[in-house]
């Protein structure tokens, strides 16, 4: 029998109009029965996955991170595998997970079943896949518009950051982790998950979606200057090497600021602080590449620490 298909597609990312009809077609012909619902609101889509999961083998999702950060809950809920197709504008997860951005890539890769088991990060209560911020990330997210995105696509994070970056201003924060508090003045705490966010940036060198582990990383930049090789090693994974950046590992990492600040999860505002963040091992499978054919990612061996 067709395994029967959710897909779910936002018509507001930055390819979800113009490839719905595409993705229904590349789906059937590779012998999926496919239910579809076109996202006007991406909240009415956990609720439609948890009413008719008992129909579903799988949910398909044609956008991007934010797309994926509103339905993961309920897929967790519902226990159904994930198939992405990477619609949107970072697709930070696809890239984590070593998906193709071409359509009939990413859906040959669905179609040929295999399924990795991902862990999820856990912030007061609500999954994410990529990484939970407190600071500068929230501006940004705020200030993104969704005609910048379709302009610029990914480099519309970087543009947008450099626009807010002279008006944040450093925060006091209290991060507890394995029992130990550590006090910090700060522009930005990010808490990650898996490997990539904010169109490309990497969490940690060695950072992996299933490590059973969280990275994080606080920007305690005092100069303007100091924003200049962070540029250069962001992309890298490589902040921590960085004085005025600390970096922690941990299953369990708990936050506290003087006043409530907006947590961002995957690129939606979805919280503030105090904040607990929890990893929860292989809570969730989706449709990837075979590890052997993924180049930079998952189930991976870590890479050498940099020079």
């Amino acid at each position: 029998m067709a395994k029967r298909a959710l897909l779910l597609i936002n018509r507001q990312a930055r390819r979800g109009r113009d490839l719905f009809a595409q993705s229904v077609d590349l789906l059937n012909h590779a012998g999926f029965e496919i239910l579809t619902l076109p996202m006007q609101n991406r909240q009415d889509a956990s609720s439609y996955i948890l009413q008719q999961r008992a129909l579903l083998d799988l949910v398909v999702v044609g956008g991007g991170d934010g797309t994926l950060n509103t339905i993961v809950d309920a897929l967790v809920e519902a226990r159904l595998p994930l198939g992405i197709l990477p619609l949107g504008t970072a697709n930070d997860l696809a890239r984590t997970l070593g998906i193709p951005n071409s359509l009939p890539e990413a859906c040959r890769t669905i179609a040929e079943g295999h399924l990795q088991s991902i862990d999820l990060g856990l912030v007061n209560g609500k999954f994410y896949f990529n990484v939970a911020s407190v600071g500068l990330s929230v501006t940004i997210t705020q200030q993104l518009s969704r005609a910048l995105k379709r302009r610029l696509g990914a480099l519309a994070y970087a543009w947008t950051a450099l626009k807010v970056l002279s008006r944040t201003r450093p925060f006091a924060a209290t991060i507890w982790v394995d029992g130990v508090s550590i006090s910090v003045n700060t522009i930005q705490i990010a808490v990650g998950n898996g490997r990539y966010y904010g169109g490309g940036m990497s969490v940690a060198h060695d950072a992996a979606i299933d490590d059973e582990r969280l990275d994080l990383y606080s920007l305690e930049i005092q100069h303007g200057w100091q924003i200049i090789p962070l540029l250069w090693r962001l992309p890298k994974g490589q902040q921590g090497l960085l004085p005025w950046v600390r970096t922690l590992q941990g299953r369990e990492i708990r936050m506290d600021t003087p006043h409530p600040h907006l947590i961002n999860t995957d690129g939606e505002i979805t919280g503030s602080t105090p904040a607990t963040f929890r990893v929860v091992p292989r809570a969730l499978e989706v449709y990837a590449p075979r590890p052997a054919a993924i180049p930079d990612g998952v189930s991976t061996p870590q890479e050498p620490p940099p020079p």
